[in-house]
């Protein structure tokens, strides 16, 4: 009833072709007009997961009480010199926050005039106690420096400095790392070239603390919805800004932007890129392919223009449904693409076979639908049914994909029956001078005949041998490491994480009050995985009271030698006086001695000399190369001098609303403790915050979460597509045996699949595991084809019209397939690499296996193919 319906219907359109046809370009344009008005994605990947998940609801509520932590824009700012790193993040910052038509808020990450005030408070209080100690010595020398930052003040000081070697306060050696400091900027400026002095560095003996080079700026832009790209405009904005304050010429800072919103840009960006060659590529070869199958240009326009009908419509439905795609359902249009081909290569290799039986081209159309009917409408569900069984699962992008693809799967077939037949009516191909059939093939179909036990014995140990390599099986559903490594904010992000300070993967918990939340942190510091906890209440300083007794007592001390009255400016004359003074001083010092601090001595000397010696303008550039972070340093000074009792109450409020949510609820972030890009380090950490602290959730626990849930919606879809397949197979077959006939080449190519990917190392990540549902489509469409020829009595499968069909379809489907395996995406090129050896195991599985499997045929054909003839 099902044949004689289809036959019916394919008739029909071809009588009345061209209603069919109009018809059809009628839906097409509205589907059009409506996918190009409405397309939009969703590149949010925590979308891809139901949001009624126990973790998801608790990231759900965590990004609520904190949008922050979803939209913003991390600039990280880095410079040769702690001062240079302050001065280009302040200016980059200050620019920006200008700018209210894009950004809500821009704040350098303790910067701001709070921590520039309290910013000692911060210091341990053995090594504050140090610190005030030498600034309070060092008193003469910072009036010296705040009076007159010039080549002339800084002599003077260095002057100070030396006094105290003459008196013998302090070895000389003691001052040669601080000397060979000061010689090597001058040096360098006299040999043109490019050089940096920091006052802090050597303050601090020499060294520099890495963190001190490294400034922050935490921008949370407008974020423009409905476009593909929504932080684009604010990028784009902080990128000209560096330039505009040429951040890297003036300071020597590289200026790098990431953070939640820079990702999901870059990742819809990636997924874009060479999109438009990849696509015309991929559509010049499918073309070929068609001519190959097919041998008629008409042929293959009539097949083109029902995949791309087919198409429009279905991503119209798609977007109808839900609004807008995801980084995964986007692949439905090459999933379409793939098996609408299939059907309409199977029905037109049919109707060429037929045709070279039968002259007339409306009995041959309508044979065709004899032929292939069945087998097409079973294919379409089973490949329907395949999809679908991601939809009760909670992967909810792979089952927007699967509904999408399942649609997809009845336009397509709806489409080869009704739109096909009726444009190859109004395009009529020549007819089928020659038989379809491959005698060639003929000693293959007999070798596999005689050796069909052989085939089948060798399959199964295969198969059996290999299942323990399924244990080795490797899941990597980090979103990270499925975006462009070399992409900037992939990069920055990357080495962001190796620093626990930092907490790109860490863990956070809302807890009830802060109270709560500083005794749960102090519980979870505990564990071997964790690095370090942190609150609101982690900023406000421990020994205050000890802390501002010493920075009062140093300000006292300084007071007049940091608020004394500016010298006026000295001429070039002056500045040469003096360096030519300093130098004396310096090989004073020196005399005849030797050792490192004489060394340095005299290399100091020599370069002022030569400094004295030079022009005005290696003057004004070495006076720059110091005088600049003076002032810096001398204004930081001069504010944290003024330090005040921090509490919780005082802090800033950009920083309250980071930590305290609504309701005073406030958050635990927990930094995991090694390198956090390991999968192995962070399972460990996820499982052991978990076990401490249920209701965590954040980055270092989602990822956990993440593999865990794909890999149980994985099992659960494959056990609804296998049973749903089967119980489809069983209506329509009527034979247990038959329906084992079909399931078993499929359960074969998808454990080849795997065990080769177990094998080889090639990892299932969220984007390429969407091959196996569509392993279980494909796949089930080939063995069905098989399957019901073999019941009809056909044999010599290899020299059929069937297999030619079946092999076109098949490579038809990997151009498509690979077109994804170009992508400059990670994530969709890995999904084209799954799709392609997957559909290399089935067809492999259908072409030579399943034939073997079933052997001789129950019963004669009932009528000859027509392709046997001659």
């Amino acid at each position: 009833m099902l044949t004689r319906s289809i036959v019916r219907v394919v008739g029909y359109c071809t009588r009345h072709s061209w209603s069919v046809i109009v018809l059809a370009v009628v839906l097409a344009l509205g589907a059009g007009v409506y996918t190009v008005r409405n397309y939009t994605i969703n590149a949010n990947i925590d979308d891809l997961m139901s949001p009624h998940l126990d973790w998801r609801k608790r990231e759900i509520t965590y990004h609520n009480e904190f949008p922050q932590s979803m939209k913003l824009i991390l600039v990280v700012v880095d410079a040769p010199t702690a001062e240079k790193t302050e001065a280009a993040a302040q200016a980059l910052a200050q620019d920006l926050g200008s700018r209210n038509d894009l950004f809500r808020s821009v704040t350098v990450q303790g910067g701001d005039e709070f921590f520039r005030r309290n910013g000692l408070l911060y210091v341990p209080t053995e090594q504050l106690t140090g610190m005030t100690e030498r600034l309070t010595r060092a008193g003469p020398l910072l009036g010296a420096l705040s009076s007159d930052p010039s080549l002339r003040g800084l002599v003077q000081a260095l002057s100070f400095a030396l006094l105290g070697v003459q008196q013998q306060e302090i070895p000389l050696d003691a001052m040669a790392k601080t000397l060979d400091q000061a010689a090597a900027p001058v040096e360098k400026i006299l040999a043109n070239q490019p050089a940096e002095f920091s006052w802090k560095t050597m303050l601090a003996g020499g060294t520099t603390d890495p963190k001190q080079l490294r400034a922050f700026i935490s921008v949370l832009p407008y974020l423009k919805a409905g476009e593909l790209e929504p932080a684009a405009a604010a990028v784009a904005a902080i990128r000209a800004s560096a330039a505009k304050l040429k951040l890297a010429e003036v300071d020597g800072a590289t200026v790098r932007v990431t953070g939640p919103a820079v990702i999901a840009d870059e990742e819809l960006a990636s997924a874009n890129e060479g999109l438009v060659l990849n696509s015309i590529i991929t559509g010049v070869i499918i073309i070929v392919i068609l001519w190959l199958a097919l041998r008629s240009v008409r042929s293959v326009i009539a097949v083109c223009i029902t995949l791309f009908i087919g198409l429009v419509v279905t991503a119209a439905i798609g977007l109808l449904m839900y609004g807008a795609l995801n980084p995964i359902s986007v692949a439905f249009a090459v999933l379409f693409l793939g098996l609408c081909a299939d059907f309409a290569i199977q029905y037109t290799v049919r109707y060429r076979a037929e045709r070279h039986a039968i002259p007339d081209i409306y009995g041959a159309l309508r044979e065709s639908a004899d032929r292939v009917g069945a087998p097409l409408t079973l294919a379409a569900l089973a490949a329907a049914a395949g999809f679908l069984s991601f939809l009760p699962t909670p992967y909810a992008g792979l089952a927007q994909l699967g509904t999408i693809a399942g649609a997809g799967m009845v336009v397509a077939y709806v489409a080869s029956l009704t739109l096909l037949p009726a444009l190859l009516v109004a395009m009529p191909p020549p007819a089928e001078p020659r038989s379809l059939r491959l005698p060639a093939l003929a000693p293959v179909d007999h070798w596999l005949k005689r050796h069909r036990y052989w085939i089948i014995s060798i399959t199964a140990a295969l198969s059996l041998i290999g299942l323990p390599a399924l244990l080795k099986l490797q899941f990597d559903f980090d979103p990270l490491h499925l975006r462009k490594a070399n992409a900037e904010s992939i990069a920055t992000i990357r080495e962001l994480s190796k620093d626990p300070s930092n907490a790109v993967n860490a863990a956070q918990v809302l807890d009830q009050t802060p109270e709560e939340a500083d005794k749960l942190a102090k519980q979870l510091a505990q564990l071997p995985q964790v690095a370090q906890t942190r609150t609101i209440d982690s900023f406000v300083p421990t020994d205050q009271e000890r802390k501002l007794e010493l920075i009062h007592k140093a300000a006292a001390a300084l007071h007049a030698s940091l608020d004394r009255a500016a010298k006026p400016a000295p001429s070039d004359g002056e500045n040469v006086a003096a360096l030519r003074n300093g130098a004396t001083q310096l090989r004073q010092t020196a005399g005849d001695t030797k050792g490192p601090g004489a060394d340095a001595a005299r290399r100091l000397a020599d370069a002022l000399t030569k400094l004295a010696d030079s022009d005005e303008a290696h003057r004004n550039a070495v006076q720059t190369a110091f005088v600049v972070p003076l002032k810096v340093d001398l204004a930081d000074l001069r504010e944290g001098l003024k330090a005040t009792t921090v509490t919780r109450a005082n802090l800033p409020g950009w920083l309250v609303e980071n930590w305290v949510a609504s309701g005073d609820r406030a958050r635990v972030e927990i930094a995991p403790k090694g390198d956090s890009n390991d999968d192995a380090v962070m399972r460990d950490f996820a499982r052991a915050v978990l076990a401490a602290a249920p209701t965590a959730t954040g980055q270092g626990i989602s990822t956990l979460e993440w593999g865990d849930a794909i890999v149980k919606s994985f099992e659960e879809a494959a056990a609804v597509a296998l049973v749903s397949i089967a119980l489809l197979l069983w209506i329509v077959l009527r034979r247990f045996g038959d329906v084992l006939l079909t399931l078993i080449p499929l359960i074969v190519a998808a454990a080849a699949t795997l065990e080769i990917c177990a094998l080889s190392g090639f990892a299932l990540n969220y984007a390429n595991i969407i091959a196996l549902p569509v392993l279980l489509g494909v796949g089930v469409a080939f063995k069905i084809y098989y399957i019901l020829a073999w019941r009809r009595g056909q044999t010599d499968f290899l020299q059929s019209a069937l297999t030619r069909a079946v092999f076109f379809s098949a490579l038809l489907t990997a151009t498509a397939f690979g077109s994804l395996w170009l992508s400059a995406h990670p994530g969709t090129s890995s999904m084209g690499k799954l799709l392609a050896l997957s559909l290399a195991c089935t067809l492999t599985s259908a072409v030579l296996f399943q034939p073997a499997l079933m052997g001789e045929p129950r019963k004669k054909a009932e009528k000859p193919d027509p392709a046997d003839a001659g």
